[in-house]
C-alpha cells in the first residue's frame, strides 16, 4: 500500500533547514504532481541476510557523496554522508555519485561478488538498472531540502530505497510529512519533489539505493492506486538496446551537425533546445568500436541505439536522443526530448560523406 506519514512534523519550519537552498519546482508534470511521496513496492526482503552482507562489505572503504551535475562530477557532501558502490559509471568503485549522461553506461563493481543476497535482489529487479549504492547516513548527518532533476515517471529514471538500517531518528519528510521506512521494506520515492532526509538517532541508517529505467514489469510492483495513476499519465518507459554490428557503424560516422547548445544538457528545462540560442558544432565517431558523440571535437555522449537510427545517451533514458544515419529523416538529424508521452523535436541539417 501507499505510505502514509509516521508523525506530522512540520521540517521546514525547523531553523536548521531552509527552502532557499531548494525550494519545491514550479514546473513539474502534471504526473509528477499526481503521485505520492512515496509508495511501497512488493516484494519485502531478508532483513537478516541483507545485514549479512553488508557486513561481509565490513572491510571496504566508504567515501562522501558525490553529485552528478551537466558538467560531470560535482560537489562532495560536506557531512557523514557516505557511500559503497555496488554499480556505478564503467563499473568503478570509487565512484559515489549517481551518474548521467556521459561517455560511458553503467556496471557492476566488484563488491557484487562478495554480497550473494543484493545480487540476488538487483537479478530480480525487472527493468535496466543504473546506479545501485549503498548510502550511510551518520548519527546527527541531515540532507539539505532539495529535489532530483528529471527523477520520475515523466523522464524514465526512477529512485527506489531498499532499508538496511535505521534508528527511530532516521527519517524522510516532504514538507511536513515524515516518514520512517523500515529494514527489509522496497521504497519508491518521489524525488523529484523537495524533500530531506536526517537521521538523528544512535548508528548509520544505511540504504540500498537503486537507479532504475522504467519498464512495465517494474510498474507492476506497485500499489493499485498508482498503476491508476499512471495509466491516466504515460510514463516513459525504457526502449530495448539495439545491438549495431562493426560492418554497420560506418553508416551513421562523421556525421556532422549544428546542435542547440541546451540539447548537450540534460539538466535543461524541458522543451529548452527548441529556443533560440547558440549552436555547438556536433559530429559522430567511432571509438573503441562503439559510436560517440563529439561536442565542439570533445567525445562527450556515448550513443546507445534504440532502433531506426535513434540513440540514447550512454547512462541515460529515452529522456533525450538523437536520430541519425539512412533510417533517419533525410538530409537531417532528429533532436529528441520525451517528458511521458509529450515528445519534443527539431530537425537540423546534416553533412554526411
Amino acid at each position: 500500500m501507499s505510505a502514509t506519514p509516521s508523525q506530522a512534523v512540520d521540517v521546514q519550519a525547523t531553523p536548521e533547514y531552509s527552502t532557499n537552498d531548494s525550494p519545491e519546482p514550479t514546473d513539474l508534470p502534471p504526473l509528477a504532481t499526481a503521485l505520492p511521496h512515496t509508495a511501497r513496492l512488493t516484494p519485502s526482503f531478508d532483513v537478516d541476510r541483507l545485514v549479512a552482507d553488508l557486513e561481509r562489505l565490513g572491510t571496504a572503504e566508504w567515501k562522501q557523496q558525490q553529485l552528478y551535475t551537466e558538467s560531470g562530477l560535482g560537489a562532495v557532501a560536506n557531512f557523514d554522508w557516505k557511500v559503497l558502490s555496488l554499480r556505478s559509471i564503467g563499473g568503478d568503485p570509487t565512484r559515489t555519485d549517481p551518474g548521467g549522461p556521459g561517455l560511458e553506461g553503467f556496471g557492476y563493481t566488484e563488491r557484487l561478488q562478495s554480497t550473494p543476497y543484493f545480487a540476488e535482489i538487483l537479478a530480480g529487479i525487472p527493468a535496466p538498472l543504473r546506479a545501485v549504492r549503498l548510502m550511510s547516513l551518520g548519527p546527527g548527518a541531515r540532507t539539505r531540502i532539495h529535489h532530483e532533476t528529471k527523477y520520475g515517471f515523466p523522464w524514465g529514471t526512477l529512485r527506489l530505497h531498499i532499508p538496511i538500517t535505521t534508528s527511530p531518528g532516521a527519517i524522510l519528510a516532504f514538507g511536513d510529512e515524515v516518514y520512517q521506512w523500515q529494514p527489509g521494506e522496497f521504497w519508491f520515492g518521489n524525488f523529484c519533489r523537495s524533500h530531506m532526509v536526517r537521521s538523528s538517532g544512535p548508528g548509520n541508517r544505511v540504504h540500498m539505493v537503486i537507479d532504475t529505467l522504467v519498464t512495465p514489469e517494474l510498474v507492476a510492483l506497485f500499489p493499485a492506486d498508482v498503476r491508476a495513476i499512471l495509466d491516466r499519465h504515460e510514463p516513459l518507459f525504457a526502449r530495448r538496446t539495439v545491438p549495431i554490428c562493426s560492418a554497420d557503424l560506418g553508416e551513421y560516422r562523421s556525421t556532422t551537425f549544428a546542435m542547440p547548445a541546451s540539447f548537450a544538457n540534460w539538466e535543461e528545462a524541458d522543451g529548452e533546445f527548441l529556443r533560440p540560442q547558440p549552436t555547438v558544432a556536433a559530429s559522430v565517431d567511432v571509438r573503441d568500436s562503439r559510436l560517440v558523440l563529439l561536442v565542439d571535437d570533445k567525445p562527450t555522449f556515448g550513443l546507445v541505439h534504440i532502433g531506426d537510427g535513434e540513440f540514447r545517451f550512454a547512462g541515460w533514458s529515452d529522456e533525450r536522443t538523437v536520430q541519425l544515419g539512412p533510417s533517419g529523416p533525410a538530409g537531417g538529424v532528429t533532436l529528441r526530448t520525451r517528458q511521458g508521452g509529450v515528445t519534443r523535436e527539431l530537425t537540423v541539417a546534416a553533412s554526411r560523406p
